[in-house]
């Protein structure tokens, strides 16, 4: 890790209540640092963080918050800007499948707040620290979405184009600080594969030869933030998807791409 675990400081990891999120709160506490879990649903992280606490004695707070609404994300900003913080997973996100015309409205707007601003508020509200200190890691979850254009996936591709842009534009003006920045941009990730009557549309649509360990993914990430690697692409499809959405024509890619999504929309 770029920082060493110091017991006045935390580590936060937002969406922590399950996938991604949880197996990076797993791993940093294995890793010595103590955490603060941030994700809607309170009863879980509490659960979790009690795991945390026993199985490897670190600090584990708790912050039952939804990150889509704006005045909450305020008011965690305001308490983390005022805290000790090593590291910022910024991990939390929501998709939507299906052309934006026909979708809620409100919840697409809840998307944008939850997988762009907040991201953005967050990191806003640590880095002053972090550069101040000369040292620090955050951990940017994008997509590989987030490098193309996508039909029926408009909202979730824009706000993870944002993330992908925001943390390699971040990188450059960090260089010598001593503050390291990097991007996951992951494929299908799961913790286990589901038994087929509780498979969701992606479970069935998706082979399961394409997912990859949420667990595996974690270690990997915090491993290219100690290095401070640019970018982290676990997963043969997100692999594909990069290329694709670096090297390929849009007008040829889109409409592909944009037909899978159109599927999982049918299928939700």
């Amino acid at each position: 890790m770029p920082v060493t675990a110091r017991t006045t400081a935390r580590a936060v990891v937002t969406g922590a209540s399950s996938g991604i999120g949880m197996a990076l709160a797993r791993e940093l506490a294995r890793r010595g640092h103590s955490v603060i879990l941030v994700a809607r649903r309170g009863e879980i992280l509490d659960e979790l963080a009690t795991e945390l606490r026993s199985r490897h004695h670190v600090a584990a707070e708790v912050r039952a918050v939804d990150l889509s609404d704006s005045e909450a994300t305020a008011r965690l900003c305001d308490e983390l800007s005022a805290r000790e913080i090593s590291v910022l997973c910024n991990n939390a996100g929501i998709a939507t499948f299906g052309a934006v015309a026909d979708l809620d409205r409100e919840y697409e707007r809840a998307q944008v707040r939850l997988n762009a601003n907040a991201v953005h508020d967050l990191t806003l509200a640590v880095l002053p620290q972090m550069i101040e200190r000369g040292d620090g890691g955050i951990l940017m979850v994008g997509s590989a979405a987030g490098n193309m254009a996508i039909p029926n996936n408009a909202t979730y591709a824009a706000t993870k184009a944002f993330v992908n842009t925001f943390s390699e534009s971040l990188r450059g003006e960090l260089k010598g600080t001593g503050v390291h920045v990097t991007l996951l941009a992951p494929g299908p990730v799961r913790t286990e594969t589901p038994a087929p009557e509780d498979q969701s549309v992606v479970d069935r649509m998706v082979p399961d030869f394409l997912w990859h360990s949420s667990d595996k993914v974690a270690a990997m990430s915090l491993d290219a933030l100690g290095r401070n690697k640019m970018r982290v692409v676990p997963g043969a499809l997100s692999k594909a998807m990069s290329v694709a959405g670096g090297y390929s024509p849009r007008a040829v890619v889109a409409p592909i791409v944009g037909r899978f999504y159109g599927k999982l929309g049918e299928g939700d």
